[in-house]
């Protein structure tokens, strides 16, 4: 070791490079020291490794960030959908020990499937939120068999034991209840009795929301109908601005919508001087003259409470739901041309909603053709798994399912 470290200092001499040479103590300490860190290695990786060992091990596991990945169908400031779970997100991203990893406009394909795999493979992702209803079958159950240690947890879609992978789990809010509120807000608003609704594709969730919106309406207003309208897909800016301005110009005069960016109809609505009831976040400041209400997710209890109980290594429900009740939706605040008997109707059905003494699907009801598809004497609250299958239009509702 002497005679080849000399050798070495000789090289460095000959190329003109001067250094100190090497006292013969120093490196006997510093062999000394690397025999005695592969012997301490040995220990370690043999069967009944100390204590010390472990524990180190589980502090430096612990001292790396807990990484949380969100992926959306499209960019987080689309004042709808996507930014309603960005807030969500941000949420997460301040709780201590968390790192956030994002990915925007991430199509309903096996571009998706990419996207997760990066986001366990090069971020070491412990959960993933999949925000987008066509995410789930088969993408997230796809890739949740390939990595069964991450949690792939769905926005919207219906977990089913037995079925689903048991590391993947749903979880979605009741906005219809929302949504029935904002109905009164506008079926006492309302001149025309025509109200109309923007729809995007013909789920059970955009149908319950088109239907509750209804219900809520002609609960004060018998008279009021509303029109819907599908534009077939989550972001189509040119058809929703067509489907604003041809209701607009058939007289109706209160707008909502289920799309994944209401910006377009909502400055639809204040441009042609109607009125209009937002959804997903608050879009108030895009029309400050007629935005009534709105229908809106609070995701930031959802998705901290999911990140503290796998952080924590307990178990969570695989499907999750919950209303206003449990802080999972909210009404935007009225806006100026709400009455004051419009906000105390409206006031009153949210208190019943949350006291579960108003059900908003209760029977006899008819769909729109006049079919019964709630007997008499029956009652769906909103826990009612029947309801997330809904494929029906209520009566009072204008336009058709498209096949």
């Amino acid at each position: 070791m002497e005679a080849e470290a000399h050798s070495v200092a000789n090289r460095r001499a000959q190329n003109g490079i001067r250094y100190a040479p090497v006292p013969t103590v120093v490196l006997f300490i510093a062999t000394a020291a690397l025999l005695l860190a592969a012997c301490h290695k040995t220990e370690e990786n043999a069967p009944g490794g100390t204590a010390a060992t472990g524990s180190a091990a589980s502090v430096a596991k612990a001292d790396a960030p807990f990484v949380v990945g969100f992926v959306y169908v499209g960019p987080k400031g689309d004042y709808g959908y996507n930014q309603a779970h960005a807030q969500g997100a941000a949420a997460v991203a301040a709780m201590p020990g968390v790192k956030v990893r994002e990915e925007e406009n991430v199509p309903e394909t096996v571009a998706v499937q990419k996207t997760m795999e990066s986001m366990v493979e090069l971020d070491g992702a412990s959960i993933l939120f999949p925000t987008s209803f066509g995410y789930f079958d088969p993408h997230i159950l796809k890739i949740a068999d390939k990595y069964p240690k991450v949690s792939f947890l769905h926005c919207g879609g219906l977990y089913q034991e037995g079925k689903h992978p048991k590391n993947v789990g749903s979880y979605f809010g009741y906005i219809d209840e929302a949504q029935y509120v904002a109905g009164i807000v506008a079926g006492l608003t309302t001149k025309s009795n025509k109200l109309g609704f923007v729809a995007a594709k013909p789920i059970p969730q955009v149908l319950r929301n088109i239907n509750s919106f209804t219900l809520g309406a002609r609960s004060v207003n018998p008279k009021a109908t509303t029109s819907v309208v599908f534009t077939g897909d989550w972001s189509l800016p040119v058809k929703e601005a067509e489907a604003a301005n041809s209701m607009a110009d058939q007289g109706v005069d209160v707008l909502t919508m289920h799309v994944d960016s209401p910006k377009v109809v909502v400055e639809t609505a204040e441009r042609r001087g109607i009125f209009v009831s937002g959804y997903h976040a608050d879009q108030s400041t895009l029309a400050p003259k007629g935005y009534l209400t709105g229908a809106e997710w609070n995701w930031a209890k959802i998705y901290t409470d999911y990140v503290n109980w796998v952080k924590a290594g307990q178990s969570y429900p695989h499907l999750l739901r919950g209303g206003l009740k449990e802080g999972f939706v909210k009404l935007s605040p009225y806006g100026p041309a709400v009455s004051d008997i419009a906000k105390s109707r409206a006031d009153a059905a949210k208190a019943k909603l949350m006291e579960g003494t108003l059900i908003i699907y209760s029977g006899p009801l008819k769909d729109n053709t006049g079919k019964v598809v709630i007997p008499a004497g029956t009652n769906r609250p909103q826990t009612d798994i029947e309801l997330e299958k809904m494929n029906y239009l209520v009566e009072g509702v204008v336009g058709k399912i498209p096949s």
